[in-house]
């Protein structure tokens, strides 16, 4: 494929870019809640506003945006909705994750204009190799955005004569995958997060690389091999592009909280205005201090991305588990943000119309995510302070 020239938007733009769709996607989180799935005038807003793009290569008319951009951009999303920000966040990453990939399947992949490309590092198939490629078999949980996604990447252990049994990835298009429509839960409904099945279904061996050549510093890619944003590590590279929706629904939340708070009294109380109460004026102050205290790590762990890329600086496993944690704390501090106003929001609150109820759910299921989830990342910290080895490969 030629290469395109792409002149890449700022931040700022990105950033207002993102602002811009909030209207759209509070108006419409009710049915995305309610369908479990984004509907197509929001995949329409995405493909016309660019955000698609951020990680896609520029020699396929991408921007290659920087980690503070997709915190601040996801950010932004997720002040609209927490489904769509995920969703979106889920492509960022994934086709970040592509451009690792060899260069012929890139031209496969990308010649799809706002192509999304989906999937996750689990190995819960089996890839069989035959003449030519793999036979992959198995299933996948939580395959977030696959509803609308163009190809699915999808991790399998190899099912070789000679006993070798490691974890290889494959790029599938998403129409050759089945999907069991079994995404009944109750946060980040609108992901469509449904399970996703090969049976016996060949991939070229072009499309599948080795798991281990992804987590190395080693592209696949000779186009991309030598730019700095396809020498961060994958999980790292995950952390920014997960953060920052975690930290938008803190802020969504204050916003509906004190959007709310006018005209209500505390029942059975004194208290004819919420507003006038200090216990109101402690929850609101301590709220809005986390939420700043998470957006300003996002950002002190966004700047460590882009000064180790600037100088070609090798993460070493300190700097890996450094990543992790980071994930987990912000997610911590914005979980807390919202728990505080949640609870200061009144039984009214439980109603599915008032926002703060599904702010709520979406963000405990993205702090539940085995890689976000606070405890696991913080004890796998604590342990490297300890000077013991960190008890998970993933790093």
């Amino acid at each position: 494929m030629s290469p395109t020239q792409t002149v890449a938007p700022t931040r700022e733009e990105l950033v207002r870019r993102a602002s811009s769709l909030v209207p759209l996607l509070r108006e419409r989180s009710g049915w995305i809640d309610d369908n479990r799935r984004l509907p197509d005038d929001v995949i329409r807003a995405f493909e016309d506003s660019g955000l698609l793009r951020m990680r896609v290569p520029t020699q396929y008319g991408g921007f290659e945006s920087d980690a503070r951009t997709l915190i601040d951009v996801h950010a932004e999303i997720a002040r609209g909705d927490g489904s769509a920000a995920f969703c979106i966040s889920v492509w960022s990453l994934i086709n970040w994750l592509v451009g690792r990939f060899p260069d012929e399947v890139q031209d496969e992949v990308f010649a799809t204009p706002n192509v999304r490309v989906c999937g996750n590092i689990s190995a819960t198939g089996t890839a069989t190799p035959v003449d030519g490629g793999y036979v992959y078999n198995g299933r996948w949980r939580f395959s977030s955005g696959v509803l609308h996604s163009h190809w699915v990447f999808a991790a399998a252990m190899l099912d070789s004569p000679d006993g070798q049994s490691v974890p290889m990835t494959a790029l599938i298009p998403a129409s050759e995958i089945e999907i069991v429509d079994d995404w009944h839960v109750t946060g980040l409904r609108g992901t469509g997060s449904v399970t996703t099945v090969a049976k016996d279904l060949f991939v070229p061996a072009a499309h599948v690389v080795a798991q281990s050549d992804l987590f190395s510093p080693q592209s696949q890619s000779r186009a991309n091999a030598a730019k700095p944003i396809y020498e961060v590590p994958l999980l790292v590279t995950s952390t920014a592009a997960t953060a920052g929706q975690t930290i938008g629904a803190a802020k969504y939340a204050m916003e509906s909280f004190l959007e709310r708070l006018p005209g209500r009294k505390i029942t059975y109380t004194y208290y004819q205005s919420q507003r006038e109460a200090p216990i109101t004026h402690f929850k609101v102050g301590e709220a809005a201090l986390l939420t700043e205290e998470a957006e300003a790590r996002a950002h002190r762990f966004a700047e460590m991305v882009e000064r180790k890329a600037k100088i070609n600086e090798p993460w070493s496993e300190a700097d890996r588990i450094y990543s992790r944690v980071q994930l987990g704390r912000i997610a911590q501090l914005a979980e807390r943000a919202v728990n505080i106003l949640a609870s200061a929001s009144g039984a009214s609150s439980i109603y599915e119309d008032v926002p703060i109820q599904r702010i709520q759910r979406n963000l405990h299921a993205m702090a539940m995510h085995a890689l976000t989830l606070p405890d696991t990342n913080i004890e796998l910290y604590g342990r490297s302070l300890c000077g013991l080895e960190p008890n998970t490969p993933f790093l």
